[in-house]
């Protein structure tokens, strides 16, 4: 049986279709995708997010304890600054993708996907046994909602005192918002400006009534799974399970940049990936755009358009609310940026390859 999030009577209310995702009932939509889409691109959108999962990490070496766990490098990290970073396997294959935030010198939260975060927990334990640091998996005692959009800073201004202005990307600072207390972080999965918001699990009804009142005059609507679905796609963000797998490196994924060879100590995964940090992988992960409307979508696989032969799969495919034209990521054989199509049923529809991201916020 799925596992409701804190807010599902409210989901529920405003009629919502609600599905399954990784063990939880998630709100898939409230209505049109598009609609939902398009409100986060030109205003705002309001996100359930709680089946993420918060774990903390504390003591006087949690620090070094990260530093072994992960791939980034979590000593440097400033308190009240956030980073993007993965933990891997001992072959250096992705087990999830994590944002960590530093609260405190000796405290800091792992934000794992809701997929994953029982094994990272777990994971951690078992990394930080030889480090006076303890792991403590919180996820059921928050709740997490997003506000993300071009509008969200004068929605969230309304309900707080807190220095929104002063507050960078991926940066995170407690605060007060409508009366209950919160972790406000700079971070999201649109492509947008946005913020999100730890809470408790109590205060998740109604912080969601305050920030709905305080968006209405800026267009603000609720967005479900699928409209964030695509606008990370059209963002060029990876999804675990589809971009990201134990059967790929950071490096497979483009994203060796966040394996930091330069911090100090060993590191779980670092003998199976230093030997690949200079070489080429055999796939890369690129954008594609179709020249006509049917989607490429996960699984599909891509072709040379001449002969067929398959040169790669599609990871996540979509159409683009912003370009217009259906889009996909895919994992292409290194080296081909053209003569290309994608499989879609027998039929090969040809696709240009492109940079990612597909889009780019307005500064």
């Amino acid at each position: 049986m799925s596992r409701p999030t804190p807010l599902r009577g409210v989901h529920e209310a405003l009629g919502a279709t609600l599905t399954d995702f990784a063990g939880w009932l998630m709100p898939l939509r409230y209505g049109s995708e598009s609609a939902e889409h398009n409100a986060v691109r030109q205003a705002a959108g309001l996100f359930d997010l709680s089946h993420m999962g918060e774990i903390f990490v504390t003591g006087p070496q949690a620090a070094e304890a990260l530093d072994y766990a992960l791939v980034g490098h979590l000593s440097a990290l400033e308190p009240g600054r956030a980073r993007y970073t993965m933990i891997v396997n001992a072959e250096g294959g992705v087990l999830d993708d994590l944002i960590v935030y530093r609260l405190a010198p000796e405290e800091f939260m792992v934000v794992a996907n809701a997929s994953n975060y029982p094994m990272v927990a777990a994971q951690l334990t078992e990394r930080a046994k030889a480090f006076d640091a303890v792991v403590d998996d919180r996820s059921d005692r928050y709740a997490l909602i997003a506000v993300q959009g071009p509008r969200s800073q004068e929605i969230l201004a309304a309900l707080t005192d807190a220095d929104l202005d002063g507050l960078k990307y991926y940066a995170g600072l407690p605060a007060t918002v409508a009366g209950r207390r919160a972790l406000i972080a700079r971070t999201g999965y649109t492509g947008e400006d946005g913020f999100e918001l730890f809470i408790a699990g109590d205060d998740a009804e109604p912080l969601w009534a305050a920030l709905t009142e305080a968006g209405e005059p800026y267009g603000l609507r609720p967005a479900g799974l699928s409209a964030r679905d695509t606008l990370r796609l059209e963002a060029g963000m990876p999804l675990y399970g589809n971009e990201l797998s134990a059967a790929l490196t950071p490096f497979d994924a483009g994203l060796g940049r966040v394996v930091r060879f330069d911090k100090p100590g060993d590191f779980v995964g670092r003998a199976a990936l230093e030997p690949l940090k200079d070489v080429p992988p055999s796939r890369r992960l690129v954008g594609l755009v179709a020249t006509g409307r049917r989607v490429p979508r996960h699984g599909y696989p891509v072709v040379a358009a001449g002969d067929g032969a398959v040169v790669g799969e599609v990871t996540s495919g979509a159409p683009s609310q912003s370009l217009g034209k259906p889009i996909a990521m895919a994992y292409v054989d290194t080296g081909l940026t053209e003569g290309l199509a994608v499989d879609i049923r027998g039929s090969h529809e040809p696709v240009e390859v492109v940079d990612l991201p597909f889009y780019r916020r307005k500064k």
